[in-house]
């Protein structure tokens, strides 16, 4: 069949009048004999959004290579065979964002199930991602779906699972992504999404659910010591209703909101990317923060999962934490929990994080893991206390949730704000504080984008076949090989490079985006905390200066 064809076919089962129009309109433009329009849909039906371990994500467009209608109606069939296979009686909650198509891709998911003969359970609202993750072992129920594209631009949207059962509510590891992708494009090969069968009558969940959620997580940080002055952003995400709810009910009062970006709204119109990491996007929760005269910022990402934390600094600057700083802050705060219970326990991080919470763990004499990147492993370590990674993602409270929780995450900070104010301390004292006990970390990431999606893999076999003698003036040690799996690690595509001034480099491509990513680590346990702090971050200067240049000639 020619892509035109292949295209007509797809339009012919899609449901949604506005990708069906945008078929045609490329059809005919192409039948025309415009180039362009041949090579769009060369784009959108050569292949198809890869069924993988963090789901689906993509534009919201027409075509097998984008999320619409039709794909989510194979994932959403293929994925409830999966569940029949597994046997018993399987049952699913969906829940859903604040994007463009969240709730009409969540209600045909609803539907689909149903229709396969699966137990269907669709949240009642637009929520934040945690709640879903925590309704899948509230309601015991076999699996979870979150429609949401999390901190994506504003085309895209995506389909994130999780399972429950002994899999204990988190994300899809291997292989079970690859049976769950079988299993779509079985339902892609052989049938028309207008012919599946569909069941109106889901269930609703009950808000009881929402109250549980907002009950628990407003207990993690016990009665507040002191009150804290503090604003709230949602970035124009889906957080605000449940995160204030959680706010009021554990005691911290009311925030002073960014109010431009704190009801949900598709188009993110006042960040360029609705990503609270990216340069610039929490610049109207600092102007919101001066003129409130606040303490603390704290700022969700679209979906709630992640929390970015703003401070003043001493000169009265406001700067965004890093996500390691806030990482080994809210770590130390788990090992102080578990010493002054008596009882151990394991911290956990990515391999890509700051070795900090290591130490920290060392420091008291908890079990400490090395995941691969991603909280579906962080999230699935055995005794699991606490966890994170450096993109912003952290779990304070794995019985109730097993995924990173933004806004759990958020009432555990408040509080350690808390505790310090009543003390007479501030963050910054406390990150001393750290570098003082434990030893400064600095941490920096460098990102090489490629026009070519074939370059990443050419590139990381230039660094597999030539390894670097040293980086920059400082020599080599080791290079650890993740390829075919290491140090008990599934296989990756990751090259670790041990430095022999106890620095390390770590790349690896990204697993979303068209680059290649690069997380340097440098810690200093000589002289002062400000000296430590200072030598620590030297390090990790000269080494990305060093690594920009590699990188340059093995591209």
């Amino acid at each position: 069949m020619s892509v035109i064809d292949i295209a007509r076919a797809w339009r012919d089962q899609d449901p949604d009048e506005e990708t069906r129009a945008e078929l045609d309109r490329l059809v005919a433009d192409a039948e025309a004999g415009s180039a362009a329009s041949l090579t769009e849909l060369h784009d959108r039906f050569d292949s198809r959004l890869e069924f993988g371990t963090a789901g689906l994500r993509g534009r919201i467009e027409a075509g097998s290579n984008r999320m619409n209608r039709v794909l989510i109606a194979q994932a959403a069939v293929g994925f409830a065979r999966f569940l029949l296979a597994r046997g018993g009686t399987p049952s699913v909650v969906i829940g859903y964002d604040g994007r463009i198509n969240s709730k009409v891709f969540a209600t045909d998911t609803a539907e689909l199930m149903a229709g396969a003969g699966v137990r269907a359970i669709l949240l009642p609202r637009l929520l934040p991602t945690p709640v879903l993750a925590f309704a899948v072992r509230e309601l015991a129920v076999s699996a979870g779906v979150m429609v949401t594209a999390s901190h994506n631009p504003p085309a895209d949207n995506g389909y994130k699972v999780y399972l429950g059962d002994a899999d204990g509510g988190s994300q899809i590891v291997p292989p079970m992504d690859g049976e769950i992708a079988a299993h779509i494009l079985a339902v892609a090969a052989d049938q028309n999404v207008l012919q599946l069968p569909r069941v109106t009558a889901y269930e609703i969940a009950d808000e009881r659910v929402i109250d549980a959620y907002v009950r628990r997580t407003a207990t993690i940080a016990g009665h507040p010591k002191s009150a804290v002055r503090y604003v709230y952003t949602a970035m124009h995400g889906v957080g605000w209703e449940t995160a204030h709810r959680v706010f009021i009910a554990a005691g911290f009062g009311e925030p002073v909101v960014v109010a431009a970006q704190i009801a949900p709204d598709a188009a993110f119109p006042t960040v360029a990317f609705p990503n609270p990491e990216e340069p610039g996007a929490m610049d109207l929760a600092f102007d919101t923060a001066i003129t409130a005269d606040a303490e603390l910022v704290i700022a969700n990402d679209p979906d709630a999962d992640r929390l970015a934390i703003g401070i003043p600094d001493v000169d009265g600057e406001w700067q965004r934490l890093s996500g390691n700083q806030v990482g080994a802050l809210l770590g130390w705060r788990a090992a102080e929990r578990l010493a002054a219970a008596g009882t151990t326990g394991t911290l956990a991080a990515s391999i890509v994080s700051s070795p900090a919470l290591a130490e920290v763990a060392r420091q008291y004499g908890l079990t400490y893991v090395d995941t691969l990147t991603g909280f579906k492993w962080v999230s699935r370590v055995p005794g699991l206390s606490y966890g994170y990674e450096e993109a912003i993602g952290y779990l304070v409270d794995p019985d109730k949730v097993r995924d990173k929780d933004g806004i759990s995450a958020a009432v555990e900070f408040l509080a350690l704000v808390a505790d310090l104010k009543a003390a007479g301390r501030t963050v910054i004292d406390h990150l001393t504080d750290f570098a003082e006990r434990f030893g400064a970390f600095a941490s920096s990431q460098v990102s090489i984008r490629v026009t070519d999606a074939a370059d990443i893999p050419r590139l990381m076999s230039a660094l597999r076949q030539s390894p670097p003698d040293q980086i920059g003036a400082v020599a080599v040690q080791a290079v650890d090989d993740f390829a075919g799996g290491f140090a008990g690690l599934p296989a990756s595509d990751i090259l670790r490079y041990r430095l022999d001034d106890g620095s390390r480099v770590i790349v690896r491509p990204s697993g979303t985006e068209p680059k290649v990513k690069v997380y340097i680590d440098a810690s200093s346990v000589e002289g002062t905390a400000a000296y430590r702090q200072t030598t620590a971050q030297a390090t990790v200067d000269r080494l990305e200066t060093a690594m920009r240049a590699l990188l340059a000639e093995s591209t």
